[in-house]
C-alpha cells in the first residue's frame, strides 16, 4: 500500500513498531512525532506514541486499522527527550511503545490531556496570625495550631497543604480552624517563568571552602558544553552546597535544572535545602506521589514554570523546557538501576541525556561507583574532591568489634551496649544500622527444624511480629503466623535471626526513658510518615535510632556521634562479584552520619570476621584504597568495568521450558558470537520466585561495540523464531544485579 500510515509504539512487550491508517478526517502531514495517537491493539484500546509517518507499509493494507483519535496538538514530549528515549530504546534493545510509557505519568498513558497543571494552592500567614503567635495565651491550648503557625511563620511565601502534613497530621482541620480565626488564608500560587533572587540569608548561604570553590568554579566554566564531573566528597563535606551554588548559577541564567536522588527516604531534607535557597516552584517526581501530583509536576517541568525538578529514577524522562544542568546525587547507589520491565539505568542516560543536551553533568558520591573512578583514571570523567568535611569536622574513628565468643543481647554486644549507655548519658544521638526489616528473617521449630519457607520462592519468609505475619520479601506473599509446627505440631515456634524490628523491641526493653526511632519500609510505609520520623529526629524527640540502608545515606544527623553496624558479616560474602564494593560503600555511608556537626563521631562495626581483607581496608585506608584494590581484581578477571555484560533471563512455571529456551537461544547466538562469551544456561541463585522458575545466560565482550552488534541480530533472531509463549523473557544490558 502507498499512502500515509502512522508507525506507532504501542505499549506491549513486543519488539516492533506497528502501522495504523490515520483516524478519519486527520490530515497526517500536519502530526509531529511524540504526539499520542489512541490505537485499538487486539481487543483493547490503548494509548500509543507517534514515531514517524510513513509513505507505505509491508504489511497487508487490507489488514491495516485506522487510529481513533490524535489526543495531542503538540508533542507530548519535546524532541530532546524523544532522542533520550529512541537512544534507550537502542542500548537497552527493549521493546519500543514500554519504552515511550515509561516516560510518561500514568494519567497521560490513559489519555488525560496534556493540558496546563491544576497547582494546588499556598497555605500562609497573616498579620494577625503573626500577632498571635506572639501572645503567649493565645494558643496555649492549641499546641497543633501553633506548630502550623510557627512553620508558615517561616515560609512567608506560602506552603502546599501536602508539606504540612508531617508538621500536623490531622492539618486540614487545624488549617480550618485557624482559617475561621483569620490567622492563615489560602493563596494562588505565582508561577515564576523569570529567574529571580532568592531571599538567602547569611545563616542559609554557607560559607564555601577551597575544594568547594574550585568545584563551582570547574563546573561553571563549562555550563555551555558537555561535560561529566564526578564529585568525590567524604560525607558531611557539603556536596549539597556545591550543587545549590551551580543551580543558583543556572536559574540565572533562565534554564533549567534537574537532579537525581535515588530514594524517596533522601528527598525531604534535600527538598527542605532546595525550598529555603531556591527560587519559583519546585517539581518533584516520585513514586510516593499521587498519579494527580505526578502529572502537575510533570507539566511544570515540560512548560518551564518549575525551574527546578528534583525526583527519583523516573524523573529522568522528565521534559525540560530550558535545560542547563543535571546532578546525580549519590550516583553509585543501585537503585539507580530499574530492576524489572525496562531496565534502565538513570544515571547512565544521565550522561547520555547531558551530552545530547550538550549541557554538564555533576555526579555526586562519598563512595563512587568503580566505573565512574574507572572513567575518571581514563579521562571520561573529569574527578573534582571534596576531601575535608565542612567546618573543619574530622572524620568519624572506625573501630571494629570482634564479637567472636562474646555474649550477644539480641544482636548487640556488651561493649557497643556500654558505649552505646555513654552516648546517650551526654544526651547525643545513637544511630544503629541493620540492613535486615521486619522481626527476625524466619521463624523455626525447635522440635523438628521445621522453617517457615516461602511456598512460591526457594526463600525464607520474614517474622513481622507486630502485624502478626510471616512475610516474603520476594514475592510479597504473606500469611497469618503458625499457631503451631505444620509438620510436627509443636508450638515451640521461635525466631531466629535479627531484624530492625526485633532490635527496636530489644531496645526499648534496654533503655525504656530513651525515644527511639525506626527507619525502614515497614515504618514509613504510610504516607508523611518518613517526614514525621525525621521532624521527630531533628528535635531531639529520639536519640536512638534504628534502620536499614534508608538511614545509611544523604541524611543529616548533627547530633549522632556514635555508629554502630549490627551486623557487617551479613554483606561480606555474596554470589555477586559487585558485593564487596556495595558493602564497603555501605558501611562508609553509614559511618558518614556520625560526627556530622562539632561533636566527635565514632563508628563500631561487628563482625565474626574482623581479619576480613575489606574491613581491613576500609578501617586502614578508606575508600580510594578499596577501590583501586577492586578495580585490579576486575581488571584481571575481565570483569565490569573491563568488559560488557548483558544478561538473557528466562522464567516458566516448568523450570524445563525456562532451559530449553535459553539453549535454544545460544544455540543462535553461537554463529554469530564474534568477539563474544556465551555463559550459562544456568539456574538464578534463586531459581524459583513467586512460582516462576528462572534461568539465566550471561553474554560477555572485552568491547562494547561487539556486543550491541550482536544484540542487534540475535534479538531479532529471537523473535523470529516464535519463542515459547510460556516463557517468559527479558534481556538486561549492564545488569547490576546477577541474583
Amino acid at each position: 500500500m502507498t499512502g500515509p500510515i502512522l508507525r506507532i509504539a504501542v505499549p506491549s512487550p513486543l519488539y516492533q513498531i506497528f502501522d495504523y491508517l490515520p483516524p478519519p478526517g486527520c490530515d497526517p502531514a500536519t502530526l509531529p512525532p511524540g504526539v499520542r495517537v489512541r490505537v485499538p491493539f487486539g481487543r483493547r484500546r490503548v494509548v500509543g506514541f507517534l514515531l514517524e509517518v510513513g509513505a507505505d507499509t509491508t504489511f497487508d493494507s487490507a489488514a491495516l486499522r485506522p487510529a481513533e483519535a490524535v489526543l495531542d496538538a503538540e508533542p507530548a514530549l519535546p524532541a530532546e527527550a524523544l532522542a533520550l528515549l529512541n537512544w534507550a530504546q537502542r542500548y537497552y534493545h527493549h521493546p519500543p511503545g514500554e519504552v515511550f510509557a515509561t516516560a510518561l505519568p500514568v494519567l497521560l498513558r490513559q489519555g488525560e490531556p496534556a493540558t496546563a497543571p491544576r497547582i494546588p494552592p499556598l497555605w500562609q500567614i497573616t498579620p494577625t496570625g503573626h500577632a498571635a503567635l506572639a501572645d503567649p495565651a493565645a494558643l496555649r491550648r492549641a499546641p497543633a495550631q501553633r506548630l502550623l503557625l510557627e512553620h508558615l511563620a517561616q515560609c512567608p511565601e506560602g506552603v502546599e497543604i501536602e508539606a504540612l502534613r508531617p508538621v500536623v497530621h490531622a492539618s486540614t482541620p487545624t488549617l480550618r480552624a485557624l482559617q475561621n480565626k483569620g490567622w492563615v488564608t489560602l493563596i494562588a500560587p505565582l508561577l515564576q517563568s523569570e529567574p529571580v533572587a532568592a531571599p538567602v540569608s547569611p545563616m542559609q548561604r554557607l560559607a564555601l571552602n577551597v575544594a568547594q570553590t574550585a568545584a563551582i568554579a570547574a563546573v561553571a566554566a563549562e555550563l555551555d558544553r558537555f561535560g561529566v564531573f564526578l564529585l568525590e566528597g567524604v560525607t558531611g563535606s557539603g556536596k549539597t552546597e556545591v550543587y545549590l551554588r551551580l543551580i543558583e548559577t543556572v536559574l540565572a541564567q533562565g534554564r533549567q535544572a534537574l537532579v537525581l536522588t535515588p530514594e524517596i527516604g533522601l528527598t525531604p531534607q534535600l527538598l527542605a535545602r532546595f525550598r529555603e535557597r531556591l527560587p519559583g516552584p519546585l517539581a518533584v517526581l516520585h513514586s510516593g506521589l499521587s498519579d494527580r501530583e505526578r502529572l502537575n509536576a510533570w507539566l511544570l517541568a515540560r512548560n518551564g514554570a518549575a525551574r527546578v525538578i528534583v525526583g527519583t529514577r523516573s524523573a529522568i524522562f522528565a521534559p525540560l523546557q530550558t535545560p542547563g544542568l543535571l546532578i546525580v546525587d549519590e550516583e553509585h547507589d543501585a537503585s539507580f538501576k530499574q530492576q524489572d520491565g525496562f531496565r534502565y539505568h538513570a544515571r547512565d542516560l544521565a550522561v547520555v541525556r547531558a551530552r545530547q543536551l550538550g549541557i554538564p553533568i555533576v555526579l555526586g558520591s562519598a563512595t563512587p561507583a568503580l566505573e565512574s573512578i574507572n572513567n575518571a583514571q581514563t579521562g571520561r570523567y573529569r574527578l573534582l574532591q571534596l576531601p575535608e568535611r565542612v567546618g573543619g569536622g574530622s572524620p568519624p574513628l572506625i573501630e571494629i568489634l570482634d564479637v567472636r565468643r562474646q555474649p550477644l543481647t539480641e544482636g548487640l554486644s556488651l561493649p557497643l551496649l556500654a558505649r552505646m549507655r555513654v552516648h546517650l548519658a551526654r544526651d547525643e544521638q545513637v544511630l544503629l544500622f541493620l540492613n535486615r526489616r521486619g522481626f527476625a528473617p524466619v521463624l523455626f521449630c525447635h522440635e523438628c527444624g521445621w522453617l517457615s519457607q516461602c511456598r512460591h520462592c526457594d526463600a525464607r519468609m520474614t517474622l513481622h511480629l507486630r502485624r502478626q505475619r510471616l512475610i516474603c520479601h520476594h514475592c510479597g506473599d504473606d500469611r497469618a503466623i503458625d499457631p503451631a509446627c505444620p509438620v510436627c505440631g509443636s508450638v515451640d515456634l521461635r525466631p531466629l535471626g535479627q531484624g530492625t524490628e526485633r532490635l527496636e523491641t530489644a531496645l526499648r526493653r534496654e533503655f525504656p526513658t530513651v525515644g527511639i526511632a525506626r527507619m525502614d519500609r515497614d515504618s514509613t510505609r504510610r504516607r508523611g510518615s518518613l517526614e514525621t520520623l525525621l521532624t521527630e529526629i531533628h528535635n531531639g524527640d529520639c536519640r536512638l535510632l534504628i534502620g536499614t540502608q534508608m538511614l545509611a545515606k544523604g541524611h543529616h544527623f548533627p547530633d549522632v556521634t556514635l555508629v554502630g553496624i549490627v551486623d557487617a558479616d551479613q554483606g561480606l560474602y555474596g554470589v555477586d562479584f559487585r558485593s564487596s564494593e556495595r558493602m564497603a560503600q555501605l558501611i562508609l555511608q553509614v559511618a558518614g552520619r556520625a560526627g556530622r556537626a562539632d561533636k566527635p563521631g565514632t563508628v563500631l562495626i561487628q563482625t565474626h570476621h574482623p581479619d576480613h581483607p575489606l574491613l581491613r581496608t576500609l578501617t586502614s585506608q578508606g575508600y580510594p584504597a578499596f577501590a583501586e584494590a577492586a578495580l585490579a581484581e576486575r581488571r584481571e578477571a575481565l570483569l565490569p568495568p573491563f568488559a560488557h555484560q548483558a544478561l538473557l533471563r528466562a522464567e516458566a512455571v516448568d523450570s524445563k521450558r525456562a532451559t530449553a529456551f535459553l539453549h535454544a537461544a545460544r544455540a543462535l547466538a553461537e554463529p554469530i558470537a564474534d568477539g563474544l562469551e556465551l555463559l550459562g544456561p544456568a539456574p538464578a541463585p534463586m531459581e524459583r520466585r513467586a512460582g516462576r522458575y528462572r534461568a539465566q545466560l550471561l553474554l560477555q565482550a572485552a568491547r562494547r561495540q561487539d556486543l550491541h552488534r550482536f544484540l542487534d541480530r540475535w534479538i531479532g533472531q529471537l523473535w523470529a523464531q516464535r519463542p515459547d509463549r510460556a516463557v517468559r523473557w527479558a534481556l538486561d544490558v549492564d545488569p547490576m544485579e546477577l541474583y
